[in-house]
């Protein structure tokens, strides 16, 4: 595995671009926290996207949506985050996204069955 970090003015592209990779993908999103330890937030709902938003008054936030249906939509929102990165296995398949808080907590979106970047693709 290695794992690369996506810089804060990558970050915009960067999340329009996993996004549309990953539309659709099942996945769970895992709270990392020294007052919570791991919590599991969302288990095996699609992925439907992630986006950077930027507010002069509050900071940046990063939201995560999940669910592909009305009933099980969920919005995960990370206030003032300070750091993404992507884990990807060696054959260059994303395993998992990290996105820490300005707080120390962690926001990890996991995928239950990762694929091949030429699957991904064939797909659109």
């Amino acid at each position: 595995m290695q794992t690369r970090e996506i810089t804060r003015a990558e970050w915009p592209s960067f999340f329009d671009d996993f996004s549309r990779r990953h539309q659709g993908w099942v996945a769970t999103l895992e709270i990392l926290g020294a007052d919570i330890g791991a919590q599991i937030e969302e288990r095996e709902l699609a992925f439907e996207g992630i986006t950077d938003e930027s507010n002069e008054a509050h900071g940046n936030s990063i939201s995560i949506m999940a669910g592909g249906k009305a009933d099980d939509h969920v919005t995960h929102t990370i206030s003032r985050p300070t750091e993404v990165s992507l884990e990807q296995t060696d054959e260059g398949v994303d395993a998992a996204l990290a996105i820490k808080s300005e707080d120390g907590v962690t926001a990890l979106l996991r995928f239950r069955s990762p694929m091949l970047p030429e699957m991904a693709d064939a797909m659109m």
